[in-house]
Order: structure tokens, then sequence, then C-alpha cells
């Protein structure tokens, strides 16, 4: 199943932003954000939401101890901020650019409330996409909790599989291409960088995966 499976696999960005609807185009602007500038802090009000147009963003908390948990990495075409549709009035999670020169497009919820007035299919869509985000969440946490760090990898490697990956026709491997530094993966399962390099290493000795800084190959098992 595809992450936005119910928009044909089409880039949100270029779904959603005020700028190509032409009620919004004159009083509309993008936010420029640098390697580690926050889009907003928890507590902080929740007015809008946010369309990636180039860049990527990190989506997370920090625990009563001050330990940083990492949510998502939102990369182009992706929404956030999208509880404030909901109601929700007070960010309960930070959102930080992991990249220079990230362009964002924002969008007051009552932009976007209007917008889904005015389109009931466009409405039906942007709950979905909101439904189906909450239960990949809910799949992440539920993995912090409760499986081993090889465990969390190799399930996350499958979850890659369904977004970004692709059948070799030549070898029957699924090959995935994906937005990820080792950095943002190791953030994403709960674990440091030096520990997801054993993992790898030890996946790739399995022959369950190869991989370079591109792309990593799931190897298909013979019969």
């Amino acid at each position: 199943m595809n992450t936005i499976w119910f928009f044909d696999d089409v880039n949100l960005f270029k779904i959603l932003c005020p700028h190509k609807f032409k009620a919004y185009k004159n009083c509309h602007s993008f936010d420029i954000y640098n390697k580690k500038d926050y889009i907003y802090f928890e507590e902080d009000s929740a007015s809008k939401v946010y369309l990636i147009e180039k860049g990527k963003v990190k989506i997370g908390y920090y625990n009563q101890d001050g330990t940083e948990v990492v949510k998502a990495i939102l990369t182009n075409g992706e929404l956030f901020g999208e509880q404030a549709i909901l109601g929700e009035n007070i960010r309960e999670e930070f959102a930080q650019s992991l990249d220079n020169k990230t362009s964002i497009c924002p969008i007051s919820v009552e932009t976007m409330h209007d917008l889904m007035r005015d389109n009931q299919t466009f409405s039906f869509k942007i709950y979905k996409f909101i439904g189906f985000k909450f239960k990949k969440l809910e799949r992440r946490l539920q993995l912090l909790l409760f499986k081993d760090a090889k465990t969390r990898l190799v399930e996350f490697l499958d979850e890659l599989c369904e977004e970004y990956g692709y059948d070799c026709e030549k070898t029957g491997d699924h090959v995935i291409k994906h937005p990820y530094t080792q950095k943002d993966i190791a953030s994403l399962i709960g674990t440091s960088r030096p520990t997801l390099n054993i993992l790898l290493q030890e996946l790739r000795t399995e022959n369950y995966i190869d991989f370079n800084r591109k792309e990593i190959r799931i190897i298909k098992k013979s019969a």
C-alpha cells in the first residue's frame, strides 16, 4: 500500500498548495528554512498546516528526560501540522528543517477549511490522508516499544519498500531508492548510527540486503 494511495501517488504539494489556486495566488508566499531551523515548537499555537516544496523536515517531541523521539522525517510533497485541521490548538510536537533552503508552503487552517468545504472529494481525501498517517505513526511507535533494533530495521525496510521500492526485472530483487540518510534511518528506528551500521552489515552478511549510498536492495531468496 502506498503512503498516499488515495492520491494515486501524486505529489501533495502539486494538489494542495494555495499558489495553485487563483483565489489565493497573489497573497501567497513560501517560507525558506536553513538546516536545524524550527518551523514550530511544542506548545506553539497551531494555526497552519504545511506542505514541503523542497527539502526535508523532522517531526518529533522530547520525553520528560529530554530524549528526542523522532516521529517522522518528511520530504518533498508531504504534509505536516495537519492536526490543526482537526481542531488542535497547541502543538504537541516540533517540526525542524533538516536541509538548507527547505521551502515550505504554509496554509492557514481557515484556507484549508475553505478548500475542503468547496470540494467534497478533496475533503474526503484529506481526511483519509490524516487517518493513514495516524495508523503509520501508531505502527512505528509500537515497533519502538516492543521490538528489538534489528526487527525494527527489517520492518522499516519493508515499509520503505512499499513506499519507494520497485522490482528489478533482471534479478527479481526489491530495489529501494529513498530520500533518507543513515542518520535519518537511525533516528526513525530509535537507535544510533553506529548500531545501524552494524545491523546493516549483519543483514548484508546474511544475504538479506545489499546497499550503497543511493539505494538498498532486498535480495530475492531462491526457492
